[in-house]
Formats: structure tokens, sequence, C-alpha cells
């Protein structure tokens, strides 16, 4: 039950987003902010179905009502992000901060957390193979490493994996005109308009988000298991398809290069991690098939 409704929300999300280049005007901001609640739902309804009511408050806390106070935060103050201004393109604002802002920290922040458990030894089967993962680790401390390095490289992975969405997200917002920096230098090369310390930004909050998550959350956000393909399968859809939008159908390559650079920190090693998981999958079925006689000894 759970992956068919999150298949299901995430195939509408996808339908949505491949629509967002074919609109403009206020067509286009209407789409954005369904998109926005699509995701939220999608993560929220993911970690509430498939974990509980413990981990979804955890969530919607550390994400949806972080998200909302680093962005007060910063409207009236600069920090940590800089000076800037929402439009009122994107619905209604409280305290300055349109609704939908701190939806889409939420909307990824799940699956860049649930990235970061794969690739540092929290995949565990739901059908009993005592905690091995698909990549050869298990579940724990992984490969011998300690618990606090587990932590830090976990932390890391999932701090990258949502904060170098910005890097495709900023750039496509500004150009909408959906929010203005009042001082954007010094800027990344290529991407005039925001200043650097909003990346540094989304950095800091990241880190303090994805920190404050497990121990929150509790341990069933340690492990990930078949129910989150769909999750997987919206981060690593948000990486390529937003590389193939911003530069063939945005007009914004320098966007297209540094958001395909700064997430394949963790999407890349999702990637390879999931087609080993699976050749691997592909050859023990190839094993457990029963001998022929006479068909199999002509091979």
């Amino acid at each position: 039950m759970t992956r068919r409704i999150s298949w299901a929300l995430l195939a509408i999300l996808v339908l949505a987003q491949i629509c967002y280049p074919l609109t403009t005007g206020a067509t286009r901001a209407g789409l954005t902010v369904a998109t926005v609640v699509l995701g939220w739902l999608l993560s929220v309804g993911h970690a509430l179905l498939s974990r509980g009511p413990r981990v979804a408050a955890a969530l919607v806390a550390v994400a949806t009502g972080g998200g909302f106070a680093i962005e007060a935060i910063g409207v009236a103050t600069g920090v940590p992000f800089g000076s800037y201004d929402y439009s009122g393109e994107l619905g209604p604002k409280l305290a300055g901060v349109p609704l939908i802002i701190p939806l889409a920290w939420t909307w990824m922040a799940w699956p860049a957390w649930l990235a970061a458990v794969r690739l540092t030894g929290g995949s565990a089967s739901r059908a009993g193979d005592s905690g091995a993962t698909a990549g050869g680790c298990t579940s724990g401390t992984g490969r011998g490493g300690s618990a606090v390095g587990l932590w830090v490289r976990r932390i890391a992975l999932a701090t990258v994996g949502l904060a170098a969405w910005d890097l495709f997200l900023d750039p496509q917002m500004v150009a909408e005109g959906y929010w203005v920096w009042r001082d954007a230098t010094p800027a990344l090369p290529g991407l005039p308009g925001i200043p650097v310390s909003n990346y540094l930004g989304w950095l800091l909050f990241a880190v303090l988000m994805m920190s404050a998550l497990r121990p929150l959350a509790g341990p069933a956000a340690e492990h990930t298991d078949r129910r989150d393909h769909p999750m997987v399968a919206l981060y690593l859809w948000t990486y390529f398809s937003s590389i193939l939008a911003h530069a063939v159908f945005l007009d914004l390559p320098a966007s297209a290069l540094w958001g395909a650079a700064g997430m394949s920190v963790t999407a890349v090693p999702l990637a390879v991690t999931l087609l080993r998981a699976r050749r691997a999958r592909d050859t023990r079925r190839e094993d457990h098939q029963p001998h022929r006689p006479g068909v199999d000894a002509t091979r």
C-alpha cells in the first residue's frame, strides 16, 4: 500500500514537472505551488506510511517548522542566506515567507536523508537477510567503521544531497522573479543574481536539519528497504531531470553544470549502488535456478 500510494503521487509530481517548461506567467507560478504541495505530500505521506507518526512528525517539525523559522529569520535579518525578498506570485505569506517555501525544504529533505542512509550501509532486507545490505555492508557501523564515523558520513551526504539541490532551484526561481536578492555579490561564476552566502546558508541549515532528524525520528529512520524505492526514484529523477530542464528547456546552462556537479556527490553513488544491487539480485536469481540436465551442460 505504501509503495502504491507513493508511486502514484510521484507519477503526478513528474507529470506536473514535465508541464512546467510548457507554461508561462501565472499558470507557471500556480504549477510551481502545486508541485511543491505534491512533493510535500509525497515525502511526509511516505514517512508516515512507511515508518509511522513519530518519523513523519519529526520530518515536519525539523524540515517544515525549521524551514519556516530559518526563512523568516532570513527575510527579516539577511542571516544566514543574505538579504532577499519574495514576490507575491507564490501564494500567501507569513512573516514575509510564502507558505509553500518550508514545504519545499521538506519535499527534498526526506529523499536526501534516505539516499544518505542507503549509501552508508543502512539498507536492510525485509525478507530476513540478517541485516545484510545490497552493497555488502551490514546495518549499524558498516565495514568496521566507528559509529561516529558513520554518523558523520551520513550527515555529510544528506546535507550535500539537499543543499546542492539549490544550485538548480535558486537560479530557476530567481529567473522567474519569485524572489530577488538585494545584494547578489559575490556570486558563483555563471550564476549572477544569487550571492554565495545563499548556498552557504543552505549548507548550514541542512546540516542542522539532518543532525536533528535522526534523534527526533528514532531508529526507524536508520534503515531503508523496498518501501523507499519511490523516494530513491524521486531523488534521482530530480537530479537527472533538472540537468535536462536547465540545459535544454529553461536556458540556464550554468545552473545545469553547477547543479549536476553539486548533487552528483550523492546522486551518482546512489545510482551506482542501485545498479550494483540489481546486478547482484540477478546473479543470485540465476544461481538459484534449477539445473536442467542436457540443456545447461551445452552452455
